[in-house]
């Protein structure tokens, strides 16, 4: 335990390289490695977590919105003339089908093109981040591509052609019905079933049932729950006072997803914003927290591994500044933990809102 202590001692004075870190997620905008190369078809997520990324540092003043603004909209499944394909819209992940681009529609419709629920999140919350008023954003097709996918189980498929289904499309879908402030696109029971479900014996959630217990799933499952306002309903205290445990217990010196496992940069994030949700991230150790992740900050390049001495990516460096966000560094905007965006981003997605209910009542009045 010495040895282990002594380890993280060196890090407790390492500065946090801030500007590094900027230009880490400017180049991810621009170039990536080779090794990017074959999660093309999910471009829009690594997009997310370089913007949300630059925004969580304060920096998206770096970058040219209106430019990124267009891209995504670019990559919308618009509806057809005859809305033949609404159970296919929503956002695609990337550009490499080589659908022509159309920002009013209709939409062109081809065998292979569809949206996928993870990038119909990432789409919506990136446009939220670059402060666009989502007024281009199709709602109703989004919401009828959404419940074409749900199952009778009640998880979600990705894609309409069929995939894995599990826990983390249902937090996908969550995320999309409450940013569009509009639940038409899932069946909110039958998701709380399914979330219910994959609560195992001890105490975790797995990514469906019989599963195994895991930080990233329990996760999309507390998240899922808090954004349908559902949590204490489909819980009972008894259950919620035991998910914050084997929660709590996931930490050594940063966090890990399961026992016996080593920590992880990304689950400083997922466990650690599942405890913020219920209200206990405070009974964690931030300073040996704080320590892992800066462990494994890259000096030269910026950005942040999953373990230390190994190379940065993406998604560890995007978690790894929303986990140092959750405890408060002083340089940082704080992050919304159930969206997984700032909350500067957040309070334009509730401005935003409040605008859209003003004009709904405004015409329930005159008609």
């Amino acid at each position: 335990m010495a040895e282990e202590e002594n380890q993280f001692e060196e890090f407790d004075q390492i500065d946090f390289l801030r500007d590094r870190h900027v230009r880490f997620f400017q180049r991810t905008l621009q170039v990536l490695p080779e090794r990017y190369a074959s999660l093309e078809t999910t471009r829009l997520t690594i997009i997310f977590f370089a913007l949300s990324g630059l925004d969580v540092l304060d920096a998206l003043d770096v970058i040219e919105k209106n430019i990124m603004i267009e891209w995504i909209y670019s990559l919308q499944v618009l509806p057809t003339e005859d809305q033949s394909n609404l159970s296919r819209c929503g956002f695609r992940g990337s550009s490499h089908i080589g659908i022509p681009y159309s920002t009013k529609g209709p939409g062109v419709l081809h065998p292979y093109d569809s949206g996928h629920v993870a990038m119909t999140y990432t789409g919506l919350c990136s446009l939220l981040i670059l402060g666009d008023d989502l007024s281009r954003v199709n709602k109703q097709a989004c919401l009828a591509g959404l419940k074409a996918l749900q199952l009778e189980d009640g998880s979600f498929y990705a894609v309409p052609e069929g995939s894995e289904n599990d826990i983390r499309f249902i937090y996908c879908a969550a995320s999309i019905c409450y940013m569009l402030d509009d639940w038409s696109g899932i069946d909110i029971q039958k998701a709380i079933e399914y979330i219910r479900g994959s609560l195992s014996y001890d105490n975790g959630f797995g990514q469906g049932a019989g599963r195994e217990s895991h930080g990233g799933w329990t996760y999309c499952a507390i998240a899922s729950l808090c954004l349908m306002g559902r949590l204490e309903e489909a819980l009972s205290q008894r259950e919620l006072d035991r998910i914050r445990r084997w929660c709590i217990m996931r930490q050594q010196t940063g966090f890990h997803g399961r026992p016996n496992k080593p920590v992880d940069t990304c689950y400083s994030f997922w466990v650690g914003a599942t405890l913020e949700l219920l209200d206990v991230f405070q009974y964690t150790n931030f300073e040996k927290n704080r320590s892992f992740i800066l462990s494994t900050q890259d000096r030269l390049v910026g950005g942040f591994a999953k373990w230390p001495d190994s190379h940065p990516d993406a998604l560890h460096a995007y978690l790894g500044l929303c986990g140092l966000s959750l405890i408060g560094e002083p340089s940082l905007r704080k992050v919304h933990p159930a969206l997984n965006i700032t909350q500067r981003a957040f309070q334009h997605l509730q401005h935003l809102q409040q605008t859209w209910r003003g004009s709904a009542g405004s015409c329930s009045r005159q008609h």
